[in-house]
């Protein structure tokens, strides 16, 4: 089975979870906690932890895969505090929560969300030692994950944000909420450390390097492309890895932090391309593909293997 099949294949199973679980709200309250979980996604986080249970030992996931709705859970409840956090009004091209049912709530509807992932692991059928050890690895995820959003806004008050401090922001903030994916997948189908270990390492590099591939496609793709205002991060001033390599080689954004017209963007594409920045940051991304693939050598070789090297791929191979 290629990638493709494999996640859409995946992503009509978590739906069809989902479903059972929360389709019929019976609150005011659980309708806000399900508006961003029903409103699609690629359910990539929950395809990452049924190929890593899947590659420690064949047809595992079958029967922990409500755990593995958890991390989709748990995704949405972040995605619905950094909406109220960012003042955004639509997701996925719906209204944002807090927009529909207000901040008080909104916060509320995230709180339900982030309950019910340790409600999800405790469904899996795996023994308690191991469910217990999922559960500590997402709380301590969600720990990282406020670290990393925190880091985040404390950027936007710097100009000297360095390499180092970046991608440690967007390990936290992206990547260990696909590490734990990877790791609690093989948790609870029986690994050993030095698995866990690899596929928890896998998750978290390929995790930041879908971050810097979204950093790139912010500016490189049109908005007809990524749904998004193109060069929105050069226009806000956001300390990204653009910037902060562009910076490194002594170019200033600054006086593009304004309203940009398709000319004006098409130009600081073709100075940030002629200076090597886009190839320099895209490497860094590829490189951290490269180390996560390597790592799986640890594992047995099988379909779900591959698929895994797969998955890191599409990650940088994300276009514009």
């Amino acid at each position: 089975m290629d990638l493709e099949t494999y996640l859409r294949k995946t992503a009509t199973e978590v739906n069809t979870l989902l479903d059972q679980y929360y389709g019929n709200p019976g609150t005011e309250l659980s309708k806000a906690s399900n508006h961003l979980l029903f409103a699609g996604g690629k359910r990539l986080r929950p395809a990452l932890f049924k190929l890593a249970a899947d590659t420690i030992r064949s047809g595992s996931s079958t029967g922990i895969l409500p755990a593995g709705l958890a991390l989709e859970v748990t995704h949405n409840f972040t995605l619905i505090h950094d909406d109220i956090m960012d003042g955004d009004a639509t997701r996925r091209g719906k209204p944002t929560v807090h927009t529909l049912w207000g901040e008080p709530a909104a916060i509320l509807a995230g709180d339900v969300l982030f309950a019910r992932s340790f409600c999800l692991i405790a469904d899996a059928m795996a023994p308690d030692a191991a469910k217990v050890e999922a559960s500590a690895m997402l709380a301590k995820t969600c720990v990282e994950i406020c670290e990393g959003q925190q880091q985040d806004m404390s950027f936007e008050d710097r100009q000297d944000v360095s390499l180092e401090e970046y991608l440690d922001m967007v390990t936290k903030k992206t990547g260990v909420l696909y590490g734990a994916a990877a790791a609690m997948g093989a948790i609870l189908s029986g690994a050993n450390k030095p698995q866990v270990d690899a596929l928890y390492s896998y998750g978290c590099s390929i995790g930041a390097a879908f971050q810097i591939q979204d950093d790139i496609i912010d500016l490189m793709a049109s908005s007809e492309q990524s749904g998004k205002d193109q060069a929105s991060d050069i226009r806000e001033g956001k300390q990204t890895i653009i910037a902060i390599t562009a910076r490194a080689k002594g170019i200033d954004l600054a006086p593009y932090r304004r309203v940009l017209s398709p000319a004006e963007i098409e130009e600081v594409i073709t100075l940030l391309v002629k200076a090597d920045v886009i190839s320099e940051v895209q490497d860094t991304a590829d490189a951290m593909v490269k180390r996560a693939i390597d790592g799986l050598s640890v594992l047995r070789d099988c379909p779900e293997r591959q698929l895994l090297s797969d998955l890191a791929y599409f990650f940088v191979q994300r276009g514009y």
